[in-house]
């Protein structure tokens, strides 16, 4: 029985970055959201939400997420760009298969 080897992919820093800031985001969007739920169902109503930090909790999950998919689209794109070039340079490196001719039919 063959056992293929893994070989354990690297994460670059942008990539790292990226996974990051994206999964705050989202945090910070649902805490809002959920803050809001909560200071609603305790008896705030549209006047108590107009002062203090509420109007920055109540715009935060709509540009927030958003930007997450924003984010993940960019880190999905960087991720492809990245494992086609080790692709490349991988296939670059190791020795060039023979081609079986072509059977003519």
């Amino acid at each position: 029985m063959l056992v293929a080897k893994q070989i354990p992919v690297p994460i670059h820093r942008a990539e790292r970055v990226l996974a990051y800031m994206m999964v705050a985001v989202i945090v910070i969007s649902i805490a809002s959201f959920l803050a809001i739920i909560i200071g609603t169902a305790t008896g705030m109503g549209g006047a108590d939400f107009a002062t203090g930090l509420w109007p920055a909790v109540f715009v935060a999950p709509f540009f927030g997420l958003p930007f997450a998919i924003v984010l993940l689209v960019t880190l999905v794109i960087v991720s492809a760009k990245r494992r086609s070039r080790e692709a490349a340079e991988a296939q670059a490196r190791s020795p060039q298969k023979r081609q079986r001719p072509s059977q003519g039919r």
